[in-house]
């Protein structure tokens, strides 16, 4: 038995055990499994793990997508979240190149998938208060918002969470330097029923200028040489 011989159903089952690229490669081979390839039930779940992958055309998008995650672990992405002030030529370029390319996907999700009910962001370090907020006015059936180390996220985002996030019942925000404990307090006031937890993200040193970068490392030498 020839695997087009199966019905849709089960085509979309065999589908489902593949990866982005496997999925693509195969629906080349006939139109048939191209379709399976189309169907938006297919894609309900997408996971990425480098921003190369957001570029590829080897996934769709749609009102079926429920669940995403974009989490970067490689030691670039620590390198793109590294202060813009202490980058060498070569980091700033690399940095440059990727640094919308998060915000316009999201942006492209907003937009098309209004049906999303958890996101995953690690290591995100360009996405802005403004992209989360165009989220949640996009997706009001969010239930999930996981975010770690999102180094440009601000108490802005939790505003916004009390503003449009009416669905929502866990929210991460793991270290995310900028937020404050004042913020985080409103939130969970506001929002009593949100499971919120923000491990360190009130108590790291928020972004400052260089100068003032300098001055408390200076002082944090100074204590241990005490």
């Amino acid at each position: 038995m020839h695997i087009t011989q199966l019905n849709q159903e089960c085509l979309l089952h065999l589908f489902s055990f593949l990866d982005k690229n496997s999925r693509k490669n195969l629906a080349k081979t006939c139109h048939k499994l191209l379709e399976v390839f189309q169907d938006p039930l297919l894609w309900s779940l997408l996971n990425f793990h480098s921003p190369m992958e957001l570029k590829k055309d080897n996934f769709l998008l749609g009102p079926a997508l429920k669940h995403l995650s974009i989490c970067w672990y490689s030691e670039r992405v620590k390198m793109c979240n590294t202060e813009d002030w202490m980058k060498n030529s070569f980091q700033k370029e690399f940095c440059s190149r990727h640094e919308n390319t998060v915000s316009d996907f999201l942006l492209d999700v907003s937009n098309r998938c209004p049906n999303l009910l958890s996101l995953t962001l690690s290591g995100c370090g360009h996405i802005t208060d403004d992209c989360i907020l165009q989220l949640l006015k996009k997706c009001p059936k969010l239930k999930s918002l996981k975010l770690e180390n999102c180094v440009r996220i601000t108490d802005l985002t939790l505003e916004a969470v009390t503003l449009h996030g009416a669905s929502l019942q866990t929210l991460h925000m793991d270290f995310c330097r900028n937020l404050t404990r004042a913020g985080l307090e409103r939130l969970r006031e506001k929002c009593p029923s949100v499971v919120l937890r923000a491990e360190r993200s009130a108590n790291m040193i928020p972004d400052s200028k260089p100068e003032k970068k300098l001055m408390l490392e200076k002082e944090s030498r100074k204590l241990v040489q005490l």
